[in-house]
């Protein structure tokens, strides 16, 4: 209860950044391919090396919830992106109700949808994470433009990180209503008054808050990226 109390009194940046501090990414020795179950196999590495990883569930959705109270802070031009995320978020911890102790490792949902051949469709877990990830990358590129440059236009850099990961993916429908949408995004100085706790007028310590954030963001989300791979579930475009 104590930390849960120190965590609403904190900033949605380092209530995130302890989040990821608690939620470790630990890699597992048995690594093998879920489409080739042969009793022969030494293991299967994705194509960059990163063996399947353990990935804690329940921390993992609470970040998510935290990065949906910042693109509030950006405002309706993330309306859709943000019900995604809860969407995505709420079908994960569905599955995850259904037995706790097994599926507080999201890696066995998708050993589960893997086996059932379901990975890939419509309203699968697997393309939850998958579609979580990437609006992570979203996020984590635009809070790294922020922690060089707190004065830059916010507009640009919305466009440039969602040109860089998520239209990536997405079909020609959703990437024609982000640009509409761009053209209600604050200005910088509106956005960054937001991000700092309300007792906070220190823009350095905002920048040191980002950062730190950032450095444990990115790691776990190539850890998952590696994890997605290994899948099969990389390359999915929107449907």
């Amino acid at each position: 209860m104590k930390r849960k109390r120190e965590m609403e009194k904190a900033s949605e940046l380092k209530s995130a950044a302890e989040e990821l501090s608690l939620m470790a990414i630990i890699i597992k020795p048995d690594h093998h391919d879920p489409n080739h179950d042969n009793d022969g196999d030494d293991g299967h590495n994705c194509s960059d090396g990163h063996p399947a990883a353990t990935i804690p569930t329940r921390p993992f959705l609470h970040v998510c919830s935290l990065v949906v109270q910042i693109l509030d802070k950006i405002g309706p031009t993330m309306a859709v992106l943000r019900q995604d995320i809860i969407h995505n978020i709420q079908r994960l911890e569905a599955q995850c109700d259904v037995d706790p102790s097994l599926y507080s490792n999201l890696v066995e949902i998708l050993k589960k949808e893997s086996k059932e051949g379901s990975s890939r469709k419509r309203d699968s877990c697997s393309k939850a994470l998958l579609w979580l990830t990437r609006s992570l990358d979203f996020m984590s590129s635009l809070l790294q433009k922020l922690a060089k440059d707190l004065n830059q236009d916010m507009e640009q850099a919305v466009e440039e990180c969602y040109n860089t990961s998520l239209k990536l993916w997405h079909g020609w429908i959703s990437s024609a209503a982000f640009k509409v949408a761009l053209k209600l995004v604050p200005d910088n100085t509106t956005f960054v008054g937001l991000l700092k706790p309300k007792d906070e007028a220190n823009d350095e310590i905002l920048k040191e808050d980002l950062k730190a954030l950032i450095s444990l963001l990115v790691p776990i989300l190539q850890d998952i990226h590696a994890t997605l791979r290994l899948y099969g579930l990389d390359r999915l475009k929107a449907t």
